[in-house]
């Protein structure tokens, strides 16, 4: 049986027909749309040279490389506090104290619960009120820094808990704390496994930002409207979007090429493919020569030294084991 067949009932002849008929009038419907959007630009005079003059001036495009400059200062600064903060929050959610657990829990979910703006207005419009006062900027970066910290927190925390139960437990069979177990086994998993929802959230951090011009943050969107709203450039409105949004697609997909270069090598490291590791002579894996650190014999899996052994199976070794050699 073929896995199509598991997932949906294999489409008949007039499936098929009616299929093929739908994929026709959606596209058919599409390009209708697209065609009514462009006859309205050439009636209204959008394709003219007067409204597409202003991006003929350098000064013009002077503007909207600083716009990109502050649009991408603000992402990157965003994105690794979100990150920090993510894994600073899922940690602490995945706590065995309850002192740590439960707070971590209601903070993560007051700032997910909040929409960024209403945070970058708080920040730039109300806390003036109380006597700090933040320039645009730093209302922006903050406001992004704690929805999508407490967004990718969530994210951090589900990977780690969809692992198998047995991961935790080989790690603390081989001797391994808390910590070690979270930071050599659960986290890299987690991270490998959720990398795509990761690389999704921050493109919606980048997204996030066009958000500061509500509060006078000179990004890309900003440069946009006050070119848009220009009397002596005859008010290129849809113009100026038109390249903005080009910009912001540019961006968008460069990051996501990235974040596509990234995963692929991240599954091919031998790490990920549990190979052997390139600088070791003899040939053992990490967790061979774990093993051997925790004084565990890595191809009989008994514990060696003096005492006598105990495999990890937890029973000590038959007249067989002894006959094979397995066991002294």
């Amino acid at each position: 049986m073929s896995q199509a067949s598991v997932l949906y009932d294999v489409p008949g002849p007039r499936a098929i027909a009616r299929n093929r008929i739908l994929g026709v009038v959606t596209v058919a419907a599409v390009i209708a749309v697209l065609g009514w959007i462009v006859w309205r630009m050439a009636e209204t005079g959008q394709f003219s040279a007067s409204k597409w003059e202003a991006f003929a001036y350098q000064t013009i495009w002077a503007q909207i490389l600083q716009g990109l400059q502050n649009t991408l200062g603000a992402f990157v600064v965003a994105a690794i506090g979100a990150l920090a903060l993510g894994f600073v929050l899922a940690i602490a959610r995945l706590s065995d104290h309850r002192a740590v657990r439960i707070p971590a829990a209601i903070v993560t979910e007051v700032l997910r619960a909040v929409p960024v703006l209403i945070f970058m207005m708080l920040l730039y419009y109300a806390l003036p009120v109380l006597g700090p006062r933040l320039p645009p900027y730093w209302a922006v970066v903050i406001a992004l820094i704690a929805y999508n910290g407490s967004v990718l927190a969530e994210v951090i925390r589900a990977g780690v808990e969809s692992l198998p139960r047995g991961q935790k437990e080989a790690g603390y069979a081989i001797g391994l704390r808390k910590s070690g177990v979270m930071r050599l086994i659960l986290m890299p998993q987690a991270i490998r496994s959720m990398l795509p929802v990761i690389i999704a959230q921050l493109v919606v951090t980048l997204k996030d930002t066009a958000l500061g011009f509500i509060i006078t943050f000179e990004e890309l969107l900003f440069i946009a409207k006050r070119l848009g709203s220009a009397a002596t450039l005859d008010r290129p409105i849809i113009q100026s979007t038109i390249v903005i949004g080009a910009i912001y697609i540019a961006i968008c997909l460069l990051l996501s090429w990235v974040a596509t270069i990234a995963q692929r090598r991240v599954s091919a490291s031998p790490r990920a493919a549990g190979g052997k590791r390139p600088g070791n002579a003899g040939g053992a894996t990490d967790t061979q020569l774990l093993l051997t650190q925790r004084g565990v014999d890595a191809n009989t899996g008994n514990a060696v030294g003096g005492g006598g052994t105990l495999g990890l199976t937890g029973r000590a070794p038959d007249a067989d084991d002894t006959a094979d050699g397995r066991a002294p």
